[in-house]
């Protein structure tokens, strides 16, 4: 547009994806309460930007590039299985997704 304005003609899909990702964020959102664990500002918009690529690729089918488990020995079981119940949201995407989201919640849990 020429006078600089951004247009916000969504797709049908892209909208999907988003009612996906919020819905997710949601029941995090929840998640976290139960478990009291209050992210910062930074570390709630990477989460928010890990989500909706959660949903595009649940949406899309896309895969992950290939993840080594052994980079998560570190996370705790907690969080672990945080990100699981997460992942289980979906109802299609692999463990491997998991195991990245629960780096999140590990870092919100030991530093938000």
């Amino acid at each position: 547009m020429a006078d600089g304005a951004v247009s916000i003609n969504m797709s049908a899909e892209e909208c999907a994806i988003q009612a996906l990702a919020d819905r997710v964020m949601s029941q995090i959102a929840d998640l976290f309460f139960a478990q009291h664990i209050t992210p910062t500002p930074v570390q709630q918009q990477m989460l928010v930007s890990h989500v909706r690529a959660m949903a595009l690729r649940s949406r899309t089918g896309e895969p992950l590039p290939e993840v080594e488990e052994a980079l998560f020995e570190d996370i705790s079981p907690d969080s672990m299985t945080l990100a699981q119940q997460v992942v289980d949201l979906f109802g299609n995407l692999p463990v491997e997704e998991a195991w990245l989201l629960s780096v999140h919640f590990e870092v919100a849990k030991n530093e938000g």
